[in-house]
């Protein structure tokens, strides 16, 4: 019994070594880091040879740079959305766009060549290049008018671009170490990484960082070998331009003069005879009248010299929205018909000896006009500052379907942006309600600095009209949902004539600003949110408490004779 037990001692033990060495082994190979190695050409998604993979701001994106006859060409849409959106490409007809504060850069499709204004400079290669649905764009010609810096490195050829002048956080290596492309040890090396290098510091962990390394790859070191980590701040020696406005020295009291087939020196007379403190008339005389960028005019010179000898400036309107067949996204994103149309409106500004012009652009379809519509008030700011005209833009309150206004940008090019802030309410699809409650219009103010177009730019746009509101059942029995909601416009008199008439009872709402009242008549139920001289005074004083450039009424003729000696207690 004795001989046969030490076999099988022996066995187990054999067993157990063999089981123990297997432990240590899987031990040792999870615990050894793993030395495969990733092509950067798998990590940056290469597929192409003429792909250039780009490191925005510490950040490897997925859009990329190309290279055309040894030269680095940026798509088009990258270079608008991350480095300067001031650049315009016309897909229509192949120009390249860039618009300074004075003048106008342009570039045509395989040239060498760009014009500034009327002179002609060489870049010595091409400089734009189009594609079916965008263009490629010369790395340097880009950087001519933007604030970025890149470094180009190879192996694979790829490009680090830095815009963002901020601080970041960075730090130097103990000692030699390795680049992973996910926090692991067994994460795949994308590159090696030197004792004294230093790394940007992206993500911190107690075991792994995320770092960006100077040639633009981004991945994760063991966070044992980070010291001294600082922060830095980036800057840049770019120079930013200066923009300059023309500006009436004095507080503006603008009304609009809607005007229907003709103009005259009477019709001057008459409202500036039937009005106060009036220092800047715009009547609506310019219409864009077709797809081409021709207009329409019923100016008057006799209106000009009356208005002049009586110290009021005329800005002269002009709309985008009255005349059937007009596609203002057809006249806007084509460079031949929107240079058509601001070139008419300054020959139109010059032959009738104008101070300025109002441009009225609404009802556009954001989608299709992209930037077409800033770069209209680009083109047209540089035209009318060489000839001394106002230009003035009247703008609906901001909002994410406006964006297109791209407000910011009309405070820079524009010398006035008129706020709209009006039609708070405008149908059933609003509902009823006010046409300009006091806390809307003031967020509408709000939102429009915030936009950064300062307050000495702004002329703050009042209504001289209430909005009746008629809502008829359809059905038997009304319920909140099931009205059909009509409205009816009126001027001042008229509205408050028709309140004093009909409602008993008026409330004044704070948070409006104004009256409010209702009554039934025959099942209609009739609304009123009044514009008067209580709910002007309102408005007014909130010009004056932001320090706006002044205000502006639309329209003559709906006012109440009062309303002027409201106005010019705020505006004189």
């Amino acid at each position: 019994m004795r001989k046969k037990a030490i076999p099988i001692f022996v066995v187990l033990g054999l067993i157990f070594l063999i089981v123990s060495i297997s432990g240590i082994s899987i031990l040792i190979k999870n615990f050894t880091p793993g030395k495969e190695r990733m092509e950067l050409s798998e990590y940056y998604h290469l597929t192409e040879d003429s792909q250039i993979p780009i490191t925005l701001n510490h950040s490897v994106l997925d859009t990329y740079a190309t290279k055309i006859d040894g030269h680095i060409y940026l798509d088009y849409h990258f270079i608008h959305d991350n480095l300067n959106s001031r650049f315009y490409w016309d897909t229509n007809e192949n120009i390249l766009l860039y618009t300074t504060a004075d003048s106008i850069i342009s570039a045509n499709v395989e040239s060498t060549n760009y014009s500034i204004g009327k002179t002609s400079t060489n870049h010595d290669k091409v400089i734009v290049k189009a594609t079916a649905d965008s263009a490629w764009v010369d790395i340097e010609f880009v950087k001519q008018y933007s604030d970025f810096t890149y470094t180009l490195y190879e192996e694979p050829t790829r490009i680090v671009i830095t815009n963002d002048w901020k601080e970041i956080t960075t730090a130097t290596l103990k000692k030699n170490t390795v680049v992973r492309q996910k926090g692991g040890i067994k994460s795949p090396i994308l590159c090696d990484v030197a004792k004294g290098d230093s790394v940007v510091i992206l993500e911190t962990d107690e075991k792994f960082t995320k770092v960006c390394t100077t040639d633009g790859i981004t991945g994760y070191i063991s966070s044992k070998y980070v010291k001294n980590t600082k922060t830095e701040a980036l800057t840049s020696d770019f120079v930013s331009e200066e923009f300059t406005h023309i500006k009436l020295n004095k507080a503006i009291n603008l009304a609009w003069h809607q005007m229907g087939g003709s103009s005259s020196r009477t019709q001057a007379v008459s409202v500036l005879s039937d009005s106060k403190g009036i220092n800047v008339l715009s009547p609506t005389w310019f219409k864009v009248k077709d797809n081409t960028g021709n207009i329409s005019s019923i100016a008057d010179s006799s209106y000009v010299d009356y208005c002049h000898s009586q110290n009021v400036d005329v800005w002269g309107l002009v709309s985008n929205f009255e005349i059937e067949g007009v596609n203002t996204s057809e006249v806007l994103t084509h460079t031949s018909s929107r240079q058509n149309l601001v070139n008419q409106l300054i020959a139109v500004a010059l032959q009738y000896n104008l101070d300025g012009i109002n441009v009225d652009f609404e009802a556009m379809n954001g989608s299709e006009i992209g930037d077409s519509y800033i770069q209209f008030i680009r083109e047209l700011s540089i035209k009318c500052a060489n000839n001394d005209i106002v230009l003035s833009v009247d703008v609906p309150v901001p909002a994410p379907y406006n964006d297109f206004y791209n407000y910011t940008e009309l405070g820079l090019f524009a010398d006035y942006v008129i706020l709209m802030a009006y039609d708070e309410h405008y149908g059933q699809q609003s509902g009823e309600g006010s046409v300009a409650s006091l806390s809307w219009t003031k967020e509408a103010v709000d939102n429009l600095l915030a936009e950064n177009v300062p307050a000495d730019q702004i002329i703050f746009g009042i209504p001289f009209y209430t909005k009746l509101w008629k809502l008829t059942p359809t059905t038997e029995e009304a319920t909140e949902n099931n009205y059909m909601i009509a409205f009816e416009n009126l001027g001042m008199n008229t509205a408050k004539e028709w309140m004093t008439n009909n409602i008993d009872e008026w409330t004044w709402l704070e948070d409006c600003g104004q009256y409010y009242g209702q009554t039934v008549q025959n099942g209609i139920t009739y609304k009123m949110w009044l514009e008067d001289t209580s709910s002007l005074e309102q408005r007014l004083q909130l010009m004056k408490e932001y320090s706006l450039a002044g205000a502006g009424f639309w329209k003559l003729g709906l006012e109440s004779k009062n309303a002027w000696d409201t106005i010019i207690k705020f505006i004189n």
